[in-house]
């Protein structure tokens, strides 16, 4: 009797994680053609839901088709609800999934509209459902575009510490040169306060140069002058950092497939485990 239940027990696993993988080769992988279709569906629901949004947000439309466009509005916050359920049901560790990029994405798309029943107005932060579009990539096989979107992100975080290095210099100079410009110039010229002064140390910095304040002494002017071709210098910095960081990880190669266990992507071609959790591919 013990090896019968033990038996039905077993069973009833291998179906449970039967199901799971077939859900797994549907939602997740992009190069099968059940996966295809439901991807493409996806991308097509993602902009009809954007679109009824963007709508709703018309006065002219919402008045005539106010109930219609809430209608749809629920329609795919529901849709899109069962599916975020069903990517967490598929792979083998939910909470991976749950805290990744296209995880928290595909929370952030459906949580406005139930936050709406709270908070009214809300719900037009659905908009960020379009950021989903970008499984496009996986879509169409465009492993190219993939590559180097996770390239570029690569090198981004590898020169994150660069970065915040380079921004801290930055502000450094534009709180000394604010302060300069304060006591240069003072009120009477616009320049009320230091913060003030950092205000358009910052937009003169940054080329930007809204011209809502700006110097009239012939040595504010030499200071500002000064400002502005530091600024061009200091555009290049960042640019910098992170085109070493893409030339140092240019050479890596990946696919679209992804992780049963763990969800995440980016493996490389000649892969045969997760490089994230170690479940074989």
């Amino acid at each position: 009797m013990k090896h019968f239940f033990d038996a039905e027990k077993a069973k009833q696993k291998h179906g449970h994680r039967k199901w799971q993988t077939i859900l797994h080769e549907i939602i997740f992988e992009a190069e099968t053609p059940a996966g295809k279709l439901f991807d493409v569906l996806l991308m097509v629901n993602i902009g009809l839901s954007v679109l009824t949004v963007m709508l709703d947000s018309v006065a002219a439309v919402r008045e005539v088709y106010g109930d219609l466009l809430y209608g749809m509005e629920w329609f795919f916050t529901i849709l899109f609800s069962i599916e975020y359920v069903l990517r967490l049901f598929c792979v083998g560790k939910p909470i991976l999934y749950a805290t990744s990029f296209f995880g928290i994405i595909d929370l952030l798309a459906i949580l406005p509209t139930y936050l709406a029943l709270f908070l009214p107005g809300t719900h037009y932060l659905t908009v960020i459902r379009i950021l989903r579009v970008l499984r496009v990539f996986r879509v169409l096989k465009l492993v190219t575009y993939l590559g180097e979107a996770n390239l570029l992100l690569k090198a981004m975080h590898a020169s994150r510490r660069k970065v915040e290095v380079f921004l801290y210099a930055v502000l450094a100079i534009v709180i000394v040169f604010g302060s300069i410009m304060y006591v240069i110039e003072g009120e009477e010229h616009g320049f009320t306060s230091i913060p003030r002064g950092i205000y358009w140390a910052i937009v003169t910095l940054t080329t930007v140069g809204y011209g809502d304040i700006s110097p009239q002494t012939d040595l504010g002017q030499t200071l500002a002058s000064f400002i502005m071709i530091l600024g061009y210098a200091i555009i290049a910095v960042p640019t910098g950092i992170v085109t070493a960081e893409i030339t140092l990880a240019s050479k890596q190669r990946i696919t679209t497939r992804v992780c049963r266990e763990c969800a995440a992507e980016g493996h490389d071609t000649d892969a045969k485990c997760c490089k994230f959790c170690g479940t074989e591919l």
